[in-house]
């Protein structure tokens, strides 16, 4: 969808999955010029439906998005296909900034809203990347009840596994932690035994694939462990390009001290990021959010992007109501 008739906006939204799509609907209803630069590969495009939000729970990702598109579409929104490229601060005399686009146009904002997501780096292993979505997964809370009960391996590539092997228990109690890189410990090994978790020690080589269903994990040893989903843990990655050529750089991103990925800080309230003028919202802000979660994040970017243009709207009336006199000068 491109729809651009202008050059200047309010606002540019750089991304257009659930958080930048939110803002944009935000932004337009509240009556602001809006472009959404979108490159169209949003992260959850593998998977073929979507869960846990709420009123839309197992539909189509991509539909979900189209959806979206066509809502804030409806309030005057424009959207343009493509990467942007770089964008870069402006004079401030000039208001804001310009966004180089991939094609080589750029387009002026008063103000940014980053929400370019993640790439998720998978462990290296023959297969994963190909089946990432469908039957290599992460997320319990988005795939957990689709394979209820059924016998899953859980890939140990660093400490967080014997968590992760113990958190996908809940949905089914066939759960393997195959060790690979991990190396549980007597009080992990304890933990796993009481939950009735096995744990199967050596290299995984590869998946183990039939008429395009995944019957099972491949070991060094010529073994196989028998299994319908493969779960991983993705190294969670900002796209931050963008926000690099601004200057704003990523930050270390820790659960139990242990490193999952990175991302761009920002205020946790509004999205509002060390450069003023410049929000984030979503996965390149927070990693491990769900879908909804980043549309929420969006709107808040939205509102907070509004209110902050409103004051700059009333600085500048004010002083040119002084300027004019005030009352007694009209």
């Amino acid at each position: 969808m491109d729809n651009v008739t202008r050059s200047e906006f309010d606002v540019v939204i750089v991304g257009g999955g659930a958080a930048g799509l939110a803002g944009a609907l935000t932004l337009a209803r509240a009556r602001r010029s809006v472009l959404v630069l979108d490159s169209g590969a949003p992260r959850n495009a593998p998977a073929a439906h979507l869960h846990g939000y709420l009123g839309r729970d197992g539909e189509s990702p991509v539909g979900l998005l189209a959806r979206g598109r066509e809502e804030a579409a409806g309030y005057g929104a424009q959207f343009r296909s493509g990467r942007a490229g770089t964008a870069i601060v402006a004079d401030r005399a000039e208001d804001g900034f310009l966004v180089r686009c991939g094609d080589g146009s750029a387009v002026r904002a008063r103000r940014l809203l980053v929400a370019t997501g993640l790439v998720d780096e998978l462990p290296e292993l023959p297969g994963l990347r190909e089946r990432w979505g469908r039957d290599v997964l992460h997320c319990p809370y988005c795939h957990g009840w689709e394979v209820r009960d059924q016998p899953l391996a859980v890939l140990g590539t660093g400490p967080l596994a014997v968590h992760q092997a113990l958190l996908w228990r809940q949905w089914s109690p066939r759960v393997t932690l195959v060790a690979h890189d991990a190396r549980p410990g007597p009080e992990d090994r304890e933990a796993l035994a009481a939950r009735g978790i096995a744990v199967v020690e050596g290299r995984a080589t590869g998946l183990v694939v039939h008429g395009d269903r995944l019957t099972g994990l491949e070991l060094a040893d010529g073994a196989t462990v028998a299994c319908r989903a493969v779960v991983v843990a993705p190294r969670f990655t900002a796209r931050s390009a963008v926000l690099s050529g601004l200057g704003l750089p990523t930050t270390t991103v820790e659960r139990g001290g242990v490193p999952i990925g990175t991302c761009v800080a920002s205020d946790a309230a509004t999205g509002a990021t060390a450069l003023p003028g410049v929000w984030v919202a979503g996965n390149v802000t927070s990693p491990v959010e769900q879908l909804s979660g980043a549309a929420a994040q969006g709107v808040r970017a939205g509102a907070a992007i509004n209110a902050d243009l409103v004051e700059a709207q009333t600085r500048e009336a004010v002083a040119a109501w002084r300027a004019g006199g005030g009352e007694g000068g009209r």
